[in-house]
């Protein structure tokens, strides 16, 4: 007789973790299947552990400029690399334990092993030692996340050419690295490894970096890479990477030609693919479309009594975006009422880099395609008190206004801590706030955060610090 439960995630990432304790806190019988450790890969191998070397970089960087502070340091700094990793993983290790605090304090089951969905409601789990034990859920909740792209073009081999998790455990720090790509996680090691003294060159496919965001983001940003050291090629593709030397030799195609690099370490940061082979979705039938689950609003599949939450569906690949999937798919199998689908154009998304960048909502380009006529705001942090004694003026605050209905449509972000400030318009957003209503918030001064109203004061033609 197989072992029952209301609701049985495959999983324990961002998604499923979330999705079992709701599912737990309304009063269903919960179990959690996690082939390594709980967390994911979001608190073991990428969120959580690479905010910590990021902020050992932050503070090396700090140090190297302490006299800008008015503060001297007695001879060089150093930057202990293998101590700052050790750091980095007992900082995963904590938040995974937290995790397992909280499975246990809302009495939900941990089985370890490979899970593989099967037709009748019910997960496979083989153990470490081999062995086979089948459960039976009323429903079957798919959390089973993303991994690393791998291009075919550049294989990775573990050494030479790596991903994001052997990035965060090199034994020791590279004189030279090129990093293939510029979304977040290639921005953000190519940030640590430079603060550090690695000689970086960044290569993106697309016009910018950080592709995704406004463009007046990416421009700054790569002003300011630039000026920390970092090579940029854009509009360049990797077309070869030889590891039969000490090294890597690294043929690159760009607009005025093929270059070479010979570099110690090709870090490829080219995006995630979801985790969705040899986990029963073919023998089950449920869905698939371009690689991703398909799935409707709330995340039910094409198969009734499973789902699918996080990286592994069309959603934005971001543990936030995860949490919150997982909140509105366990509420709608526990019939609460006024369950309402994501808005996924109020999604927020942070980069940790140095200077940070926060964003939401709608781009400048992607806002005058939809048609719309536009005030459009920024505001220097040159021109921010707090920014300047800070001693971090980069960067800039940037809000986007339907000029018509005064609708918030998107703001961007790039500079100090902005990460902690995006969720004002996020929540601006879904409260369907207008640009006059943000001029009349009063906001503290003096803070960072009041460059969301200066900038919205731009937009209106009523600047006071500009």
């Amino acid at each position: 007789m197989a072992s029952q439960y209301d609701v049985i995630v495959l999983g324990s990432g961002p998604g499923g973790y979330v999705a079992a304790i709701r599912a737990s806190q309304l009063g269903l019988k919960t179990a959690v299947v996690e082939r390594e450790s709980l967390g994911g890969i979001c608190l073991n191998w990428g969120c959580i552990p690479t905010k910590a070397l990021l902020k050992s970089a932050q503070v090396f960087e700090y140090i190297k400029h302490s006299t800008d502070y008015g503060i001297t340091v007695q001879g060089e700094a150093q930057a202990d690399f293998g101590a700052v990793i050790k750091r980095s993983r007992g900082v995963a290790d904590s938040m995974s334990k937290g995790v397992q605090f909280l499975m246990k304090k809302n009495k939900i089951d941990i089985i370890s092993g490979v899970g593989t969905v099967k037709p009748g409601k019910k997960i496979d789990v083989k153990d470490k030692d081999g062995k086979t034990t089948t459960y039976e859920g009323k429903h079957i909740i798919v959390a089973t996340g993303g991994r690393a792209r791998q291009l075919p073009a550049v294989p990775i081999d573990g050494e030479k050419v790596i991903e994001y998790r052997k990035a965060m455990t090199l034994e020791k720090r590279p004189e030279s690295m090129l990093v293939i790509g510029s979304g977040a996680i290639g921005v953000e090691f190519a940030y640590v490894y430079a603060s550090m003294g690695t000689k970086v060159t960044i290569v993106e496919f697309l016009p910018n970096v950080v592709p995704v965001e406004d463009e007046d983001i990416s421009k700054e940003l790569a002003k300011q890479y630039k000026k920390l050291g970092i090579d940029i090629f854009t509009k360049s593709e990797v077309t070869k990477v030889d590891t039969t030397g000490n090294g890597c030799k690294v043929f690159v195609k760009t607009p005025d030609g093929e270059k070479t690099f010979d570099v110690d370490i090709v870090l490829s940061a080219a995006g995630v693919v979801a985790n969705i082979e040899n986990i029963g979705l073919e023998e089950v039938g449920i869905n698939v479309d371009k690689g991703k689950i398909v799935t409707d609003d709330f995340y039910r599949t094409s198969v009734q009594g499973y789902y699918a939450i996080g990286d592994c569906t069309k959603g934005q690949a971001l543990a936030h975006v995860a949490s919150a999937e997982a909140i509105i798919c366990i509420e709608k199998i526990a019939g609460l009422p006024h369950v309402e689908p994501l808005n996924y154009n109020n999604i927020p998304g942070c980069t940790y880099c140095t200077p940070e960048i926060a964003s939401v909502g709608y781009t400048e380009k992607a806002a005058r395609e939809a048609g719309y006529e536009l005030k459009v705001g920024k505001f220097p942090f040159t021109a921010s008190g707090k920014a300047k004694a800070a001693g971090t003026p980069e960067g800039f605050v940037k809000v986007i206004f339907d000029a018509k209905y005064g609708e918030f449509l998107g703001a961007h972000l790039i500079g100090n801590n902005v990460t902690e400030m995006i969720a004002e318009v996020v929540a601006a957003r879904k409260l369907e706030t207008t640009g006059e209503e943000i001029l009349k918030a009063v906001h503290p001064h003096p803070t960072m955060s009041e460059a969301i109203k200066d900038a919205t004061e731009a937009a209106y033609g009523e600047a006071i610090h500009l």
